[in-house]
């Protein structure tokens, strides 16, 4: 009867713990669908609202760059350009002067 209670419990704190890695939500808006298919493919929603403290509208406009020309994100022209007006608008910070 105890390792049946074990199992339970081990069960129950697994099922938690997996809950707390559950990606964080994105912000709801327009791009936020592409952003969330096409971001999502590679790394979770995480980095971004990680990010969003100190990236301003450009630094977003770069990173959807760096993610198609560095890490070779299949992404064209105009969806790239979704996803960054997505984030700046939700994500970025206001440039420092």
């Amino acid at each position: 009867m105890r390792a049946g209670a074990g199992v339970i419990l081990a069960l129950l704190l697994c099922r938690a713990a997996m809950a707390a890695d559950a990606p964080a939500p994105l912000k709801p808006g327009e791009g936020a669908e592409a952003t969330s298919g096409y971001c999502n493919a590679c790394h979770t929603s995480d980095y971004i609202v990680m990010n969003s403290v100190f990236l301003s509208p450009a630094a977003w406009k770069a990173e959807v760059t760096k993610m198609r020309t560095a890490f070779g994100a299949q992404i064209d022209d105009g969806v790239a350009a979704e996803i960054a007006a997505y984030l700046a608008a939700n994500y970025g910070v206001a440039a420092k002067p």
